[in-house]
């Protein structure tokens, strides 16, 4: 916890969060509250309060992280790749999750065997290319260029 956390309050901010934690409970999925507002955590209303843009980049970090962890342990041949294709490859497994991209088994193939044009063909003949526009253009580029 934050050092200036309890700092300006003669308060035990400390105690208090055990206090919130037991008696609204600690929910690590959403759910419905007993006024009908979608919660999460420790009775954060997030229809009404939301998450704050620094919340946010926390969240965001942590999902590379798990993504890039999977990414490593499942394609052996990950590491190795260049910065640009290794973006491309947690790009692709934070939008699909990881169980829908390894149904992309021509453009795994084509990846591990560093063949870059066939694996850049693989993706964007599908239907996640259609459905993301764009962005599976830039992953394409990425992954045929490095």
């Amino acid at each position: 916890m934050n050092n200036d956390y309890n700092k300006g309050t003669c308060m035990d901010k400390t105690k208090l969060i055990e206090e919130l934690k037991r008696d609204e409970g600690v929910e690590l999925r959403p759910y419905k509250c007993s006024a009908g507002f979608l919660t999460l955590g420790v009775g954060r209303n997030i229809e009404e309060r939301g998450i704050t843009m620094d919340e946010s980049d926390y969240l965001l970090a942590n999902d590379i992280t798990i993504c890039e962890e999977e990414a490593t342990r499942v394609f052996k041949w990950f590491p190795s790749l260049t910065d640009d294709r290794q973006r491309a490859i947690i790009n692709m497994v934070f939008n699909l999750g990881l169980t829908k991209l390894l149904h992309f088994k021509k453009f795994l193939a084509a990846m591990e065997a560093g063949d870059y044009d066939t694996a850049g063909k693989e993706m964007l003949d599908s239907r996640w290319a259609r459905q993301v526009g764009n962005r599976s253009d830039r992953l394409e580029q990425m992954i045929v260029n490095g």
